[in-house]
């Protein structure tokens, strides 16, 4: 109990004082992660899209990889990565290993089959009368994949709130392929890591705290940017 008291006290001094280190953190936690959410959502929504109004060979086969990736470990996802990185990996050649272009890329294969998965729930939600009723009006190709993304795009903000969130509490991955350099790749999660492993715990208490004041904030606004639209 006293851990976590002085874990907040100390939080509450980092951000009052403005610690230069932890906001240098927070703010490259926020760059990587959202900037792996991003691609992910580029990429995911539209294989989810594609996924749910396609029927072609193998689909099924698609679908379960994009299931069996929403559950993928992490450590996996970092030690994979980490292969294909390395300096006799094939990428290898653009020495981007231990850097936070190397965190975002691992980070954006976690998000995406959850952004995909999500995508592919939320289109299939929609009613098959609307489809219908939607090309009976005569839209375009184009109109009707607006209209239906319009439609689901509640669960759309999920995939992409549970993207977020799937990223940006992510460690093994961060840390196998960026390093957790001070300064350079170290994010909120992997530095809590590392203040557990020298025993200051309250430290790795208040950057525990920290994350999940700013990852509350980010979803909440994400949350309340999904309720509006449902309300509207």
């Amino acid at each position: 109990m006293n851990v976590l008291t002085e874990g907040l006290t100390e939080a509450l001094r980092l951000l009052v004082n403005l610690d230069p280190e932890v906001i240098n953190i927070t703010l490259r936690t926020i760059q990587v992660s959202a900037t792996a959410t991003l691609v992910s959502v580029l990429i995911g929504i539209p294989i989810g899209t594609v996924l749910a109004l396609t029927s072609f060979f193998g689909r099924g086969f698609i679908v379960s990889l994009v299931n069996f990736g929403m559950g993928l470990p992490p450590v996996v996802v970092g030690l994979a990565t980490w292969l294909c990185l390395t300096r006799y990996g094939p990428l290898g050649i653009f020495g981007i290993l231990y850097t936070p272009t190397a965190m975002i890329i691992a980070q954006t294969i976690i998000a995406t089959p959850i952004v995909a998965g999500f995508s592919l729930a939320a289109i299939q939600s929609v009613n098959p009368k609307l489809r219908l009723q939607i090309i009976a009006l005569g839209a375009t190709r184009l109109q009707y994949l607006f209209l239906l993304l319009w439609e689901a795009r509640l669960g759309i903000l999920a995939a992409v709130i549970a993207g977020f969130g799937g990223v940006i509490s992510e460690v093994g991955a961060s840390m196998m392929v960026g390093g957790n350099v001070r300064g350079y790749t170290r994010v909120l999660t992997t530095a809590t890591v590392l203040e557990v492993s020298k025993g200051k715990f309250e430290l790795a208490t208040a950057l525990s705290i920290i994350l999940l004041l700013l990852t509350f904030c980010i979803v909440a606004g994400l949350s309340y940017l999904q309720q509006r639209r449902k309300q509207s």
